[in-house]
């Protein structure tokens, strides 16, 4: 059967960025060490005045499609993930198509457009619509551009201010893929949830401690029910465990679940026994509580041996590293997440061809989807071309009171006036608002 997955990756990050040791945490009292070692952020990305969700989306797709020496005739299918639009009837992808239409000669007319609402998890959804549309042989030879674009921005004072970013992801879905190659087995878990939403307001009401609980429960559920149709999982079978990343502090969360998950009944669980004793069993225990309580106790002992943490340095950590220079990017995280990790290999000339991740996706409201992906033979030269430290190294550093402006100038309730922080070359900018309301944008050269 012909493999069909990402062919390509792009990213382009806000171009300001928000110290959170330096200049957030001073103003909010707090120990640094709360950002940058309990949720895991060192720097939040913010849009300049002259960026949005289309802009850092459009960017991102240019650069893509240059690389890759496309043409508008070659992509038959765009699909954007977002929970950050600001039209609830026109897509943001047609959008980024006239953006894309100003630099390249033909246009995007025969692409099938659309956007996909599923909180983080979209993006996940919109690769599952790429690949299935390519498989059911609807795509005449053609390739799907998919696109998370975010701007994941909190009320001031908010406790999920400190997570914020933004930023994009564009990839490219095509047969016999560079990347990765998508795997047909998937698990999901979903719930009705109102653990964060945006019920016609621009910034989430989120209940914290409820998000994370479901954020787990879920992600529990989809590794089940991807079991059910894949076989049971071992450590061993893959070399990364990309994770949704609202903050890496998360990530640690669901890691050791999943971890105590995958070694159960396996001969890590018997190598651990000695130390910590085997794992709690439910028919074991009078009441669920008693057996959760167990549980829980459980998984304090192994966060601590060593079987565990040499497991997640290998494994997760080199997920987390983008998305604690940039922070939250809603849709794109769990895809920066998958770049991080391929990114850390090439710089460590890691042989990873033929080697398997097992990706965790997630969205509020909520639902977790898992899938398996194999690394390609490309999958070196499709990452190493990428200009990611050079787009983190060159973000404005933001004062305390500048970032206040840069939030002010986002807020849709807000009408104010800044002078851009960094001046746009060779990128799409938002430039104002048509007749209808809608917004233009142009290509600076």
């Amino acid at each position: 059967m012909t493999a069909v997955g990402i062919d390509a990756i792009e990213l382009w990050s806000g171009k300001l960025r928000l110290d959170l040791a330096e200049t957030f945490a001073p103003v909010k009292g707090e120990d640094p060490g709360k950002y940058t070692k309990g949720i895991g952020i060192e720097y939040s990305s913010l849009p300049d005045v002259y960026e949005d969700i289309v802009t850092m989306g459009a960017n991102a797709a240019k650069q893509l499609m240059d690389r890759k020496g496309l043409t508008p005739e070659d992509i038959g299918r765009i699909d954007v993930a977002t929970e950050s639009a600001f039209d609830n009837s026109k897509p943001v992808s047609t959008y980024i198509a006239g953006c894309l239409e100003q630099v390249y000669d033909g246009d995007f007319h025969h692409a099938n457009k659309g956007e996909r609402k599923f909180a983080c998890l979209s993006g996940t959804q919109c690769l599952d619509d790429a690949y299935n549309w390519i498989r059911a042989g609807r795509n005449r030879g053609r390739a799907a551009l998919v696109i998370a674009t975010d701007t994941a921005l909190y009320e001031r004072g908010d406790p999920g201010e400190a997570t914020q970013g933004a930023g994009a992801v564009a990839m490219l879905i095509d047969e016999e893929p560079d990347i990765v190659a998508l795997s047909t087995e998937q698990g999901y878990g979903s719930a009705d949830e109102t653990d964060f939403l945006k019920p016609n307001q621009q910034f989430p009401s989120v209940d914290g401690k409820r998000s994370i609980q479901v954020y787990l429960a879920r992600m529990r559920e989809a590794l089940e029910d991807y079991e059910s149709v894949a076989g049971d999982t071992h450590p061993e079978d893959f070399v990364y465990f990309p994770f949704h990343t609202p903050y890496p502090g998360m990530v640690r969360k669901a890691a050791l679940l999943g971890y105590r998950h995958i070694t159960r009944d396996t001969e890590i669980e018997d190598a651990l026994a000695d130390d910590i004793g085997m794992q709690p069993r439910e028919e074991n225990y009078e009441t669920r509580e008693d057996y959760e309580e167990a549980i829980r106790a459980y998984m304090d002992e192994l966060k601590g041996t060593r079987q565990y943490q040499e497991w997640y340095e290998q494994a997760i950590e080199p997920t987390i590293q983008v998305s604690g220079q940039v922070g939250n990017w809603y849709t794109a995280s769990v895809h920066l997440a998958r770049l991080s990790a391929l990114r850390a290999a090439a710089s460590e000339d890691v042989d990873l061809a033929g080697e398997k991740m097992l990706v965790g996706s997630y969205g509020s409201g909520a639902q977790a989807e898992i899938h398996a992906e194999t690394v390609r033979d490309g999958w070196r030269e499709g990452v190493e071309g990428l200009d990611v430290d050079a787009q983190l190294a060159d973000r404005y550093d933001l004062s305390f009171e500048e970032y206040e402006l840069v939030h002010d100038v986002h807020n849709h309730q807000k009408e104010v006036e800044v002078e851009e922080f960094t001046q746009p070359e060779g990128e799409f900018v938002f430039t104002g608002w048509g007749r209808m309301n809608e917004r233009r944008y142009e290509y600076v050269e």
